[in-house]
């Protein structure tokens, strides 16, 4: 796993790849222009009508629009170039030397949501706001090193949503002739080796290909479909649904170790979104812990409490 950076003499063999047929993009970089923003709209969408979870669906589109408005506002500056050539794995989650431009990011998202968040979320807005830059990044390096339960509950999404940025804002600047690589892994991000939050099957120049959604830096690699996106197994996989056959949001889950994983379909809703649908179809997510299936992917929405 890791990005480097494409030599000149391979840059021809890779536009002829791109020309040929069957090619498949490994890897899809974030679109920040865009891609806050239709979250949000998508969350808003799924949160109207009789959803029973439809305040945190509106309350998480609040998060997304602060998420969007911050990396317009604050611009990533920093040379990307020099980054990758550092390493083969450069924006690694738990190793990546952050700066404090995430903090700003924060403070931005902080300033966003205190007028629109309901009253009870405004404590914890408030006491981040008020943290030392210690007490920041030890809570960030807890985050990113999966150690959720040392976070308390009321900030880790928040805290998140600034790294989320950060992350996808490097992501996003990418140099054109730099290019992800998988290693052994596949079920963790190229990019930043973070985790999916779900996968979706594409349609439009991708159509039916399937592409794991970073949990972090928003970056998309393709992972073939009918395979299970943890341990790669194949002979044991079943798809769930609320609803029928042709649900647009489904859950794969692997009798060989023991996961799940949702994948939504672009042909039946063209509208489905990695974070905003699997945020909404949380329900599914009870029915597969009933029938004793881990989940193997964390919504930035949804991180697990301190103990």
């Amino acid at each position: 796993m890791g990005i480097r950076i494409v030599p000149k003499e391979e840059l021809g063999q890779e536009r002829l790849k791109e020309k040929g047929i069957g090619f498949i993009p490994p890897v899809l970089f974030p679109n920040l222009k865009s891609l806050y923003q239709r979250r949000a709209e998508r969350l808003k969408e799924l949160g109207a009508g009789e959803h029973p979870f439809a305040d945190y669906l509106n309350f998480a589109a609040e998060v997304a629009t602060a998420q969007h408005n911050a990396q317009h506002d604050n611009p990533l500056e920093v040379d990307m170039v020099s980054i990758l050539e550092r390493t083969t794995s450069p924006l690694d989650a738990k190793t990546f030397p952050r700066t404090t431009h995430w903090h700003k990011l924060l403070t931005a998202i902080i300033a966003e949501l205190m007028p629109v968040v309901p009253e009870s979320v405004r404590p914890a807005l408030e006491n981040l706001n008020k943290a030392s830059e210690t007490e920041l990044e030890g809570m960030a390096t807890a985050l990113l090193n999966e150690e959720f339960e040392k976070v308390p509950a009321d900030k880790s999404m928040f805290i998140w949503a600034a790294l989320s940025v950060y992350w996808a804002q490097m992501a996003a600047n990418i140099p054109g002739k730099a290019r992800a690589e998988h290693g052994d892994h596949r079920h963790f991000c190229p990019v930043c080796n973070s985790m999916p939050v779900s996968s979706i099957v594409q349609i439009g120049t991708s159509q039916g290909l399937r592409y794991l959604h970073c949990n972090l830096c928003e970056t998309e690699w393709h992972m073939v479909r009918v395979k299970c996106s943890n341990c790669e197994q194949t002979g044991k996989l079943n798809y769930w649904s609320l609803d029928d056959e042709n649900a647009a949001v489904k859950a794969e889950s692997c009798g060989d170790c023991g996961s799940y994983l949702k994948i939504l379909y672009q042909e039946k809703e063209a509208k489905v979104e990695a974070v905003a649908d699997d945020l909404a179809s949380i329900i599914l997510d009870a029915r597969m812990e009933e029938e004793g299936f881990a989940r193997s992917s964390i919504n930035p929405f949804l991180f697990p409490g301190e103990k």
